[in-house]
């Protein structure tokens, strides 16, 4: 069997959760480098995770021409980029969400990748685990009839003073951060795209937002909103609500459901309690993208998916009177 030759841009705190650990558990994939601007940092991260080798700069992993594949778990207003110059050396790519800094970026990107044959795939690891096809099943399915309201929330305390993710000129604040999988997870079950009517932001600092609230008009009628934080009064929820007329759907944890989750249906008169696997949601979602690579299998975040994330999160911040973030220099 040919091995995928993964490559990580950046010694990233989320890279040993998203991909060296899953890399054991997914047959013909292998991390085979990391480049880190702190070359003691690459080489003490290469040595804590049993990565076979560091190159010396980002430029130097994404040309590289032992490696297949790269995973781009840089800061936000990076993303963009540092995928467009791995398409550009012939990568496959795995990037973090955000996608990019707006859905300007992300356009620029899915025009970089098309016709290439190259999978570009962007790491919403949670769409891929057997509970997001469990609630999209039965929301769309019908279950609960018309769907009236769906409100979702995804908080956590993340105080650390000069974090990336309070940083304008890297495209952060919580809708960027936590809030992109509240939008994610409000299109998958709306089943197409709402239309923000008004959102309000609490700032850590000009332009910063570190909570973010946001509501919507559903397509077809109904209402939605999200809410998101890193530093409110709501310290941690992770949880969303489906309300139609036969009944409703809640579920808690939807985004790292591997730690622990539960999904309760009412409909009709008769409750239900559902448990899916606990296995975690990155080993999908490097299977997934091992299996477009090799096999041609079509992912569920492509970057015509990720364009219309960008393209809500945008108007988030346009309804909160802030402008939408901007790529980083690179």
């Amino acid at each position: 069997m040919i091995t995928l030759q993964i490559g990580i841009l950046g010694a990233a705190r989320i890279a040993p959760a998203a991909l060296t650990r899953p890399a054991r558990h997914v047959h013909g994939v292998e991390v085979a480098a990391v480049a880190a601007r702190d070359p003691e940092r690459a080489r003490a991260f290469a040595h804590k995770h049993h990565i076979g080798r560091t190159v010396a700069t980002y430029e130097q992993l994404v040309t590289d021409p032992e490696i297949d594949a790269v995973y781009n778990p840089l800061p936000n207003g990076l993303h963009g980029h540092w995928t467009k110059a791995a398409i550009a050396a012939g990568k496959h790519v795995l990037c973090e969400k955000p996608f990019t800094a707006d859905a300007d970026e992300a356009r620029d990107v899915a025009r970089a990748a098309a016709g290439t044959g190259l999978v570009v795939m962007e790491a919403f690891h949670y769409r891929y685990h057997p509970l997001a096809a469990r609630l999209e099943q039965i929301v769309t399915g019908g279950e609960l009839g018309t769907i009236g309201r769906i409100d979702i929330q995804f908080s956590a305390p993340l105080a650390k003073r000069g974090d990336i993710r309070y940083r304008l000129d890297l495209a952060g604040g919580a809708q960027m951060d936590m809030g992109c999988y509240t939008v994610s997870l409000l299109r998958l079950l709306a089943g197409r795209e709402p239309r923000v009517v008004k959102a309000k932001a609490k700032l850590s600092s000009p332009g910063v937002d570190r909570a973010m609230r946001a509501d919507y008009e559903l397509p077809g009628g109904g209402t939605a909103r999200t809410r998101c934080s890193m530093f409110s009064s709501s310290l941690l929820a992770m949880h969303a609500t489906v309300i139609g007329e036969n009944g409703e759907l809640r579920v808690f944890n939807p985004f790292a459901p591997q730690f622990f989750h539960r999904l309760t249906v009412r409909a009709n008169g008769v409750r239900r309690v559902e448990h899916l696997t606990r296995e975690p949601t990155y080993n999908f979602q490097l299977r997934a993208f091992a299996d477009a690579i090799g096999g041609g299998t079509p992912v569920l975040t492509p970057p015509e998916d990720a364009i219309k994330n960008m393209a809500v999160i945008d108007d988030i911040y346009r309804a909160a009177g802030l402008e939408p973030r901007r790529p980083s220099a690179a």
